[in-house]
Formats: C-alpha cells, structure tokens, sequence
C-alpha cells in the first residue's frame, strides 16, 4: 500500500498516532510491538490489532498470541493495515495466510484551518454539547447499534485520553436531532468523529456547516490541522470533505480470516 505523497510523511506519523490516542479503549494491551484492542464496541479501531513496531518474535508468533486475547474475548481477529505498519510485509504475509481484505477507508488531512469560511446554520437551528453517554446513544440510535454498543462507545468515550466534545444539532423546539458530530483535540490536530445526519435530513447541507462550525471552535483553542477517518466508497462524504478543504493523506484497510456475511 502506498501512501499518498501529497502531505510529509511526519505529518502522517503524528496523525496515525492521534487517531490511535483518540479511539484508545480501556481493553488493550500490547504484543511485542504490536497494539491489539479488544473492545466489544461497534468501532472496529478499538477491537484491532495495530502493528505500531516490528517487535522481536515472528509474525506467526506474534499473530497466535494475538488470537488467544480475541478468543478470550470472544471476538473476531481483525488486523488495520496501514502504510505505516511493522514489519512492511505484513499486510502480504496476512493475504498468504488467507485473511481478507475490507473496508477500504481514507485517512483525510486538512492542514490549514484557516482556508475555510463558517456557514451560517440558520437562525432556527443550534449546536449543543452533549455528554459522552448521550451522544454515544443519540449516534448508536441514528445507525441503529445494539445497547451493548452504544454502552461499549459511551466507555471508550469516558475513559479515552483525548477529551471528546459531542455536539448535536436541533431546530428551535424540537427534539429530533438533525447532526451529530465529535471533536478530539491534541494539541495543534484536530479530529472529526461520528459526522452522522439524520436520514430524513441529507443532502441539506448540515453536515458542511456543522463541521465547519466545529473546526471553527477548534481553530480557536489552538488547532492548526485537521483529521478524518472515511469510507472510501462514501463519496457524498468525501465531497463535503473536499470542500472544507480535505485531501486524502493516506489509506488503510482491515483484514480477517471469518468469512464475509452473506
């Protein structure tokens, strides 16, 4: 896999890691270089492994040791392959052992915040912060998870080293949410999270002026770049994305040995 050149690879490095700070969940451990999460949640970054370093043992050493933790946990092994993991062959070595390749996804940078313009919401319509246990359950709601993990998300949230901010957006007197969105901040970057509009409310531009409204507030603490995770295949996303000023840093993918459902 091969990173697009468009950013300094420092950048990306620093990126990949704030992404890691701010999905960590309170089950992980590490594995002779190797950063395996095994949170029950819907998000497959916190229940993965992340080759972060080579380490020592083989990959088959390393991969068996892997295997007891997601059994233990009763979860599916999942490798995140990015172009930043250790060793470099590892993503070929997986294809070899008959781990499938899914879910595509791009890793999208905007480095200069101060490149974009705040939309006006509208006058009817406010932004709310939102604790961790009521965001985690107005998204899990919106995309239909199970309690257990809208329960697993609202723990990631409460226990993650990054702050979180949740934000909604409602229209005056009403009670349906239109958006919701979150925000980690480290220091100078910025991530977007959970970017979510209500089904009956796309395509109406909520989503641009949200985020843009929250890049704003971030700019204003200190943020000079920002970050997002995207299914590749979710184009309407991607081209909000781009015009906020977004560019593709890098790919990465997941891979597996159970089989795709049917």
């Amino acid at each position: 896999m091969r990173q697009v050149a468009r950013f300094p690879t420092a950048l990306l490095s620093r990126v990949e890691d704030a992404g890691l700070n701010a999905s960590a969940p309170p089950q992980q451990r590490w594995v002779d270089g190797w950063l395996v999460r095994f949170c029950p949640g819907k998000a497959k970054r916190a229940r993965c492994i992340n080759a972060v370093a080579p380490g020592r043992l083989s990959v088959a050493e390393k991969l068996a040791l892997c295997q007891r933790v997601f059994d233990d946990a009763r979860l599916p092994l999942i490798f995140r392959i990015t172009p930043l993991s250790q060793p470099s062959m590892l993503d070929s070595w997986l294809e070899k052992e008959g781990l499938r390749a899914f879910d595509d996804t791009r890793v999208m940078i905007q480095a200069d915040l101060s490149a974009f313009e705040v939309e006006s919401l509208g006058a009817d319509v406010s932004m709310k912060r939102v604790s961790h246990s009521a965001f985690a359950q107005i998204v899990g709601q919106l995309r239909g998870s199970p309690l257990a993990q809208q329960q697993a998300h609202a723990q990631r949230l409460e226990l993650s080293p990054v702050p979180f901010e949740g934000w909604v957006l409602r229209r005056a007197g009403e009670s349906a949410v239109l958006a919701c969105a979150q925000t980690a901040q480290e220091g100078e970057l910025v991530g977007l999270y959970d970017v979510f509009t209500a089904g009956r409310e796309r395509n109406r531009g909520w989503a641009r002026k949200f985020c843009a409204e929250l890049l704003q507030r971030a700019r204003e603490k200190g943020a000079t770049t920002a970050y997002l995770q995207v299914d590749a295949d979710n184009h309407p996303a991607r081209a909000v994305y781009h015009r906020l000023g977004f560019a593709d840093g890098y790919a990465y993918h997941y891979r597996t040995s159970v089989p795709p459902a049917d």
